[in-house]
């Protein structure tokens, strides 16, 4: 599957056009990993976006670095797979990153994109940048929309206080 197909998958690359997803793909790596790599960690800088071609990536949160739990085992919070795109918030605010992100299937493949690169390709190509970011922030809207009903539900219906 070439790095064009896996970037047409993608929410965020939505109404691209051919043009526009070969100026993308020739800022792109590939990389593989096995289960268990582990890609990022939680609060630490983020400066690549990236797209799973395929295999599975989990998302991770740490709840001792809340301060509320004392085990230090991340959870996962998420599953994505073929398609789907992570990272997004280090190509917004260049902060730590939110969460972290580990590999859950053998020989997953992901698109990699620099922020730095991306954002030059999105300066030169107004009409690229205004879509991605348009597309960008769909993606983090729906995102933020899906958190905020886990933390309602984790209020309503969680663990007591203490519990």
């Amino acid at each position: 599957m070439s790095i064009i197909s896996v970037l047409k998958q993608a929410d965020i690359f939505y109404e691209l056009s051919n043009t526009q997803l070969e100026l993308v793909a020739s800022i792109c790596n590939e990389r593989h990993y096995q289960a268990g790599d582990t890609l990022f960690e939680e609060n630490t800088p983020g400066s690549e976006l990236y797209i799973i071609a395929s295999g599975e990536v989990e998302i991770l949160l740490n709840p001792a670095l809340l301060g509320k739990e004392t085990r230090s085992a991340p959870e996962v919070i998420s599953t994505l797979r073929r398609g789907q795109s992570f990272g997004e918030v280090a190509l917004v605010d260049e902060g730590l990153r939110s969460a972290g992100a580990r590999v859950s299937q053998s020989d997953t493949r992901l698109i990699v994109i620099p922020r730095d690169k991306l954002m030059l390709l999105c300066d030169t190509y107004s009409q690229l940048g205004y879509r991605l970011m348009r597309n960008l922030a769909a993606d983090l809207a729906m995102k933020m929309r899906s958190t905020d009903l886990l933390v309602r539900e984790q209020m309503t219906w969680g663990r007591p206080p203490g519990g």
